[in-house]
């Protein structure tokens, strides 16, 4: 993808050198739609970052500052998407949170991908328990579409049974962004060269 500027975070794809970052986040996720994520050792998160690196929908969330990676998003890379729908989600190191990263993040890649890569419409996937991310979406000027019962599961109990979630889908339009207080009145600020390489809200 091609590198994004905001006021103090800079978006681009994965690549080599972000492994210790991602390691810190993911080698102990907690947020269970991401445990199928976790990370044993730093060759382990050096090989994912190998395949994010690759994953065009796939963004590194940096400090500015330091250039150190706090987080990702994901939107607009999957293969088997429909032709002008995104599924979009985020994950924030726990230690960055709470200071609006990840609205300022996010906010940059929605304009992105409404602006320059022409989607009509991004939705997410956030289970009923995550408040924080339910309060993101909205946030970002999200509907509330519904909630699928026991939709999934990421975790068994003691007894090995699947524990299955609750997950609400949340959506937005290009001419609502568009219309809303969120669009941004320039794009961010964007290098005219893509990214050296690259990955539940």
């Amino acid at each position: 993808m091609h590198i994004i500027e905001t006021e103090r975070l800079i978006l681009r794809s994965f690549r080599e050198g972000d492994a210790a970052d991602l390691f810190a986040y993911l080698r102990a996720p907690t947020t269970p739609c991401f445990l199928s994520l976790k990370l044993a050792d730093l060759a382990e998160a050096e090989i994912e970052v190998g395949r994010r690196a690759l994953d065009e929908g796939s963004v590194a969330i940096c400090l500015k500052q330091t250039g150190r990676v706090i987080g990702d998003l994901f939107g607009g890379g999957e293969e088997g998407e429909e032709e002008d729908t995104a599924s979009v989600g985020w994950n924030l190191n726990p230690q960055f949170g709470g200071q609006g990263y990840a609205f300022e993040a996010a906010r940059a890649l929605f304009d992105h991908l409404f602006r320059a890569k022409g989607f009509r419409r991004l939705y997410a996937y956030v289970e009923d328990h995550n408040t924080p991310s339910q309060r993101l979406c909205e946030k970002l000027g999200m509907r509330r579409e519904g909630v699928f019962v026991e939709f999934v599961s990421f975790t068994n109990d003691d007894a090995g049974n699947p524990i299955y979630e609750n997950t609400m889908q949340y959506a937005i339009l290009r001419r609502e962004w568009m219309s809303g207080a969120l669009a941004m009145e320039q794009p961010p600020g964007m290098s005219g060269v893509a990214g050296a390489g690259t990955r539940c809200g």
